[in-house]
């Protein structure tokens, strides 16, 4: 299968692998808080976000992806195979030192989590062992999807992601029908992982002809890989890296009910992330190509791929500010009403950075992670700081306003400082051609969407349902006169073939 059909098959796999996700997470979750209860539920947000915290992959995978995809487009095969021997032995060295402070932190929850009941505390204490034995046994295994990227293999890799959702499904539906509780949706979800992880090692042995020199020894590109995955790993650490400590600072400045009102905000923060940046990655080969032949103007493929992520962050985000209030408590409760307002401040800032994927892989394949990784650094920093501060005067809201903020900021300097300056795209131009041309859609379907709510005002599923079809007509109508050929070609061709097929039998 060429690459060109892979790429598609993996967008699409990509985006069935998401719907798979959010839409049972939509299911599950007002489940799952109903039957292992809100207090359960935070301790359950609070172990996913500590293990997340120390589960990150230390930019290993960037640098496989940046470092395999360049040696394959060199047909160098011995050295990608020489390259992923210095990387696995750097990620078992890793894993010893994780595995030694998730064993410390253990033993300190007590300490930590102050806000936390006894009860609470012993509960956490079983959620957080079993977490962190998946961590520890699955972290070296976080560079198959990095190979399997950077050979573009998308569509294995895509359906083991579709794969390991159905399995979830399948296990945590059979877990609360038959009553068990907190244990058991964590362990649904290591034993998920697990299938995941052997059923990816699988295809690398079979579709990419890989194997791993683990024997080779070469101190200078061992230091090249290193310096590297350096700096990608503290972008790594950075990009998350409050969503991961907020929960902890909650905990320790406020409570398990804080903590879940969050949880929920990150939850739908993730979903929003997760489509936005679904694609990223998978460019990076053919930015690599676009530098190695000498062309290097990523401008076109940038907005072209932009534009698209525009269409779909837009509706994503403007019609979660029309329709969140409602979905939320129709979804989990009035309880969880705050989480609306939080939601909406921490997924703004996303709705301007996450269709720049492109620029983001021109970083890797123009080795500038440098600057990059100063940028979120500082900005990790600036928003640790404020988040503490914050929470301690506005509990969760104040740690949601100290996210959005940040994120701004971090936006900002790196349009300016890196995109601009170090690889010299034309931002401006980028913005005019991407959001500028949209940007009247965006708002009249904001305005359309606003205007459904002062109608229908009664929160309920009916009323729900109608306003959901007011603003998808709306944005639909404005996005499908705002189409150029491409996207013409790539979206509206596809449908009119399915919708032939379907109504001429």
């Amino acid at each position: 299968m060429d690459s060109n059909r892979q790429l598609k098959l993996g967008v699409i796999f990509t985006y069935l692998s998401i719907g798979i996700n959010i839409l049972t997470g939509l299911l599950y979750t007002p489940w799952m808080i109903s039957s292992i209860g809100t207090n359960n539920y935070g301790l359950y947000t609070l172990a996913n976000s500590v293990i997340a915290f120390f589960m990150f992959d230390f930019g290993l995978s960037s640098a496989i992806t940046r470092f395999v995809a360049k040696y394959l487009a060199e047909g160098r095969i011995d050295k990608v195979n020489n390259c992923l021997g210095l990387v696995y032995r750097l990620y078992i060295y890793i894993d010893v030192v994780i595995f030694i402070i998730l064993s410390v932190i253990y033993f300190l929850i007590p300490e930590i989590y102050k806000e936390l009941t006894p009860d609470e505390i012993v509960k956490f204490k079983v959620v957080y062992s079993m977490a962190a034995f998946f961590s520890v046994l699955s972290f070296p295994f976080i560079p198959v999807n990095g190979i399997l990227t950077a050979s573009e293999q998308f569509v294995p890799l895509k359906l083991c992601e579709v794969g390991q959702k159905i399995l979830i499904v399948i296990a945590m539906t059979t877990s609360l029908l038959l009553g068990y509780g907190l244990y058991a949706l964590v362990l649904v979800n290591v034993f998920a992982g697990i299938v995941t992880i052997i059923a990816k090692v699988y295809f690398i042995k079979k579709r990419t002809g890989i194997s791993i020199n683990y024997k080779y020894k070469e101190n200078k590109e061992f230091k090249e890989i290193i310096s590297f995955s350096g700096w990608t790993s503290a972008i790594s650490f950075s990009q998350r890296f409050v969503f991961s400590i907020v929960p902890t600072l909650l905990g320790s400045l406020t409570g398990s009910v804080a903590i879940a009102i969050f949880g929920i905000a990150n939850v739908l923060e993730g979903y929003v992330y997760t489509f936005a940046s679904a694609i990223g990655g998978m460019f990076l080969p053919k930015v690599n190509r676009i530098y190695a032949e000498g062309e290097g103007d990523i401008l076109p493929l940038m907005i072209k791929i932009g534009r698209i992520q525009f269409i779909i962050t837009g509706a994503i985000i403007i019609g979660f500010i029309c329709l969140g209030y409602d979905f939320i408590n129709i979804w989990v409760g009035d309880s969880f009403a705050e989480s609306y307002l939080c939601t909406v401040i921490i997924i703004l800032p996303s709705f301007f950075s996450a269709p720049q994927q492109v620029a983001n892989e021109a970083v890797l394949a123009k080795n500038k992670v440098r600057k990059q990784a100063i940028i979120y650094l500082w900005t990790a920093l600036i928003n640790l700081t404020a988040a503490f501060v914050f929470i301690y005067f506005g509990g969760v809201m104040g740690a949601c306003i100290a996210i959005c903020l940040t994120y701004f900021i971090r936006w900002y300097l790196t349009n300016i400082a890196l995109y601009r300056k170090e690889l010299g795209i034309n931002v401006l131009l980028f913005y005019k051609e991407t959001l500028i041309k949209f940007f009247p859609i965006f708002l009249i379907s904001l305005f359309i969407g606003i205007l459904a709510n002062i109608l229908f005002p009664n929160v309920s599923i009916v009323s729900f349902v109608i306003k959901s079809l007011i603003f998808a007509f709306a944005y639909l109508m404005g996005v499908y006169f705002s189409l150029n050929d491409y996207e013409r070609e790539l979206i509206i061709l596809p449908l009119n073939n399915v919708l032939k097929k379907i109504f001429k039998h």
